[in-house]
């Protein structure tokens, strides 16, 4: 390893630590003990510094410097779905957003450092064993955007992001840093208990680690009770999210922690041009979101099922509202050819195009997986190059198509369909 190489490894290590130490988002705990603890500490001893390879992100494409910041929200209206000794319902988001200036201010990383060695752990033994269990610094990653900018006080759309089911808000980085780039407040949302893993800015009274993890070790939609639980849940934190935006917009903190926002941030959310995209079991959630609350003007649906899971095996699963009765705003249905479960989607899929009057739109993503959608687009390619996957897992994750395709790809199907329907002063 040549030195200038070993330079910049420190460099990029600095600057996510004085990033982090101004963000706090990340990982989970749960009600159900996971093997968790252990694999944390395993991947610790694993990293070695210098050694581990360090993956980048994509820049985004847009004219506006990003800003980010992280809000800690806590409902005292729900209890937590998933550990009935919280007595309220933790919510973390982060709000992306187009910056006055990042002069000054710290590229953010795409995980903390605690969240980053809880995924480490767990996500590639339990959730995508294509992954490697060893040899990248999940950390070292850092993001475009800058921690704490101030935020340009232009009224702009604001979009709310909920990732699939076990997925953390972070690995939906690239698409949200495109929006802001162009001129929209992102807001993507940690669902706790459901998200592989979710970093919170201190303890409470019940619950003694900033790190929650998720009770899922399998795919949900195999427990039909558990996936009801979910998406109901899910589909609550993006209600209570908008709810506390409000608060926000109106000049407000919505922290629970009182912790101090960028200047201008408030000023900078139009409320009233509010859209929501998710993927899997986040495209459901956006989906029936759409449908419940008319805050919403449009959703995106990346390759999420719009029916409950069959209460038997071989029968007919419930369809969610929003496939039962069709939609009055404009809904977007992304899939890609890869996706083994396709077909399964096709039922719900033409239930709510057959209901809504042609306002959803359908569109596919070619010689691609399901994993697309997300950061894993840019990053799995990366790990393959690296050789520590190999092409079938890549295939197998993202698909075969090249990142200087699907991401851009991605990102511009998100950005114009959402530009369609979120048009007005400041967008852009």
């Amino acid at each position: 390893m040549s030195g200038g190489t070993m330079d910049r490894r420190t460099v990029t290590r600095s600057a996510a630590v004085l990033a982090a130490a101004l963000l706090s988002g990340g990982a989970g705990g749960t009600a159900q003990a996971r093997p968790g603890a252990q694999h944390a500490a395993r991947a610790r001893a694993r990293t070695h510094a210098g050694e581990d390879v360090v993956l980048t992100l994509p820049a985004p494409t847009g004219r506006h410097r990003v800003g980010v910041t992280t809000l800690y929200l806590v409902d005292h209206d729900r209890r937590d779905p998933w550990n009935p000794e919280v007595p309220v319902r933790e919510v973390m988001a982060t709000v992306l957003y187009p910056a006055r200036t990042v002069r000054g201010y710290p590229r953010a990383p795409q995980m903390t450092r605690k969240a980053a060695e809880s995924f480490a752990g767990f996500v590639p033994v339990y959730q995508h064993p294509e992954l490697p269990d060893a040899g990248v610094d999940w950390a070292a990653t850092l993001t475009h955007a800058h921690a704490g900018a101030p935020a340009q006080p232009v009224r702009r759309p604001v979009v709310l992001y909920s990732p699939g089911g076990g997925h953390a808000r972070t690995l939906g980085t690239v698409v949200a840093e495109e929006l802001a780039s162009h001129g929209y407040v992102v807001v993507t949302i940690d669902h706790p208990g459901d998200a592989s893993e979710v970093e919170f800015p201190g303890t409470t009274a019940y619950r003694d680690d900033p790190l929650r993890t998720t009770v899922f070790v399998g795919d949900p939609r195999t427990d039909p009770s558990l996936f009801r639980t979910a998406i109901a849940t899910r589909v609550a934190d993006v209600r209570f999210v908008l709810d506390r935006l409000a608060v926000l917009a109106a000049g407000g903190n919505p922290d629970a922690a009182g912790r101090p926002l960028p200047e201008h941030l408030g000023r900078a959310l139009d409320l009233r041009r509010v859209g929501v995209y998710g993927h899997s079991a986040g495209g459901t959630t956006a989906a029936q979101a759409l449908y419940e609350d008319r805050r919403i003007a449009a959703a995106i649906n990346l390759e999420g099922y719009l029916d409950h899971p069959a209460q038997v095996p071989g029968g007919t699963g419930e369809l969610f509202p929003v496939a039962r009765d069709g939609v009055d705003r404009p809904l977007l249905l992304v899939r890609t050819d890869g996706f083994r479960h396709g077909q399964a989607l096709e039922p719900s899929w033409s239930a709510v195009a057959a209901r809504s009057g042609g306002l959803v739109r359908r569109c596919r993503v070619d010689h691609a997986d399901h994993a697309v959608f997300t950061d894993y687009a840019a990053l799995v390619p990366q790990l393959q190059a690296a050789g520590l996957m190999t092409s079938e897992d890549r295939v197998r994750l993202v698909g075969a198509l090249d990142p200087a395709v699907s991401v851009p790809l991605v990102r511009d199907r998100v950005r114009a369909f959402l530009a369609r329907h979120l048009a007005g002063p400041g967008h852009r």
